[in-house]
């Protein structure tokens, strides 16, 4: 229980990439976090480890041709997983240049077949109170959630992610499923998704809330 699942094929070209920066270390990336779920300090990659992977599953639904809830591995093994390097941006003036393994967003788009009257693609995490205790916290609007416009979530650049550094994506970075827009800054990357909402009414996101 709670183990999580291999990076399924995945093909790391961590050590020949080509990149006008450094990578971020290994140990800097994975230990200084955002995951309010978990509350609200950046060393919160411990109390991340009480989130239960294993079962996970995911729902795409709204306007869609094929509405459908998926075993998580069962949805990456349906993806050609690649491997991206990308400069993760915090509204907080941090950064950090990181490669995530996974698959673009658009093929997940693809995937569900939206209406022509989709819009926006709202996303949603999960909501467990006893698991996450940062849930608890009745000020903020539980659970996290983000949107882009279907001209976003086609972007070549939108991605979602299921691994870093060519590992499995660790918890305290939003396993087993997360998102990462590059040209936004971190809090739209919602982490931990379990669905996906096609829908022509503009999603009102966590922090708009």
């Amino acid at each position: 229980p709670g183990k999580l699942a291999p990076l399924a094929g995945a093909k790391s070209a961590v050590a020949g990439a080509v990149s006008m920066e450094k990578l971020t270390d290994y140990k800097d990336a994975s230990t200084y976090n955002n995951f309010y779920e978990f509350g609200t300090h950046k060393r919160i990659w411990p109390d991340a480890q009480k989130l239960k992977v294993q079962p996970w599953t995911v729902t795409i639904d709204g306007m869609v041709d094929a509405p459908q809830t998926l075993d998580a591995d069962a949805l990456i093994r349906r993806m050609a997983l690649e491997e991206r390097i990308y400069r993760f941006r915090c509204v907080e003036a941090w950064s950090m240049v990181v490669p995530w393994s996974g698959f673009p967003l658009a093929d997940l788009v693809k995937l569900a077949q939206p209406k022509a009257g989709a819009k926006y693609l709202r996303m949603e995490t999960f909501e467990d109170r006893e698991m996450a205790h940062g849930q608890r916290s009745i000020w903020l609007p539980w659970p996290y959630v983000e949107g882009l416009t279907m001209a976003e979530a086609t972007n070549d650049l939108a991605f979602i992610a299921t691994g870093i550094y060519g590992k499995p994506l660790p918890r305290q970075h939003g396993a087993p499923l997360r998102l990462v827009v590059p040209w936004k800054y971190g809090f739209k990357s919602i982490k931990s998704i379990v669905r996906f909402t096609f829908t022509d009414e503009r999603p009102v996101s966590f922090w708009e809330q």
